[in-house]
């Protein structure tokens, strides 16, 4: 490591962000952590990433993190948990408005996720469920970590194994399963909810996680959303085409019936010019 812990205070005392370490200074990976990312792993936290559109913040204002060291006690700075996904609003898109995250640093950035999606896997699913007990001069379990240290608001569990989401939410100092009639949850803080999608994905076919908006509505990726454009500018060219076309076959029908009319009047002896 490359810093010192702690650091001597000066008079004035220096800021918290100026002593302690900082993302460039802390391990951004454990490969011993069980749990290491599969397939899914990686796919998921993508469309996650992908859909998360919020109305009320702007995009350089959201920061999603996937399978990222997340550091949480000042105390003990080496500390972190590694969450599946999560996502923090009202940060900037990039540390400091420069650099791309090397982990996530509760002390160097002050605000923590708003939520917190974890994939079960076989290593780490009594943990993620809040089934395992804190060791003796252990760190803290996530689950006490996401309810008790970061008061995380959205706790969000999914099996992919057998399509199976809990949803958690903070009340007070604990969290509280929500019942879900069906699989989706609405979170107001955000004006966003989170459900079960079944399409195509990077190729594959399954049900994934997905953000939808206040309509219901899936919200789409970058690509889904540029495919709608396009087709939307197709079918807005092919309306203006029959448009066309249609406003040609009247002029045809008027120009017909005028004719036809004409022909008429000199049948009858009239001539069309002098008529007044």
């Amino acid at each position: 490591m490359n810093f010192k812990y702690p650091v001597e205070q000066t008079d004035p005392p220096r800021s918290p962000r100026e002593t302690l370490p900082t993302m460039y200074d802390l391990p951004s990976e454990d490969p011993e952590e069980p749990g290491l990312p599969d397939e899914f792993h990686d796919l998921q936290p993508q469309l996650l990433s992908a859909t998360f559109r919020l109305i009320d913040y702007l995009p350089n204002q959201i920061f999603t993190g996937t399978d990222m060291n997340l550091y949480y006690d000042i105390r003990h700075p080496l500390w972190h948990k590694r969450p599946d996904w999560f996502a923090v609003v009202g940060v900037p898109r990039l540390y400091d408005e420069v650099d791309l995250r090397l982990s996530y640093v509760i002390w160097q950035e002050g605000i923590a996720p708003i939520v917190v999606v974890e994939l079960l896997s076989p290593g780490t699913e009594k943990e993620d469920l809040g089934q395992t007990e804190r060791g003796e001069d252990q760190p803290p379990t996530k689950w006490e970590v996401y309810e008790q240290i970061l008061r995380v608001p959205y706790y969000v569990i999914f099996d992919r194994y057998t399509n199976h989401l809990k949803a958690f939410v903070l009340k007070g100092s604990h969290y509280e399963e929500l019942t879900l009639p069906e699989p989706k949850i609405w979170m107001p803080d955000l004006n966003i909810g989170l459900g079960l999608w079944h399409g195509s994905y990077q190729g594959i076919e399954r049900l994934w996680l997905r953000w939808y908006d206040a309509r219901g509505e899936w919200l789409p990726t970058d690509a889904e959303a540029a495919q709608q454009q396009a087709e939307a500018e197709r079918l807005r060219a092919e309306a203006a085409q029959q448009q066309a076309e249609a406003e040609r076959l009247r002029a045809e029908q008027a120009e017909a019936k005028l004719e036809t009319l004409l022909q008429k009047l000199q049948e009858a002896g009239i001539n069309p010019d002098e008529l007044p």
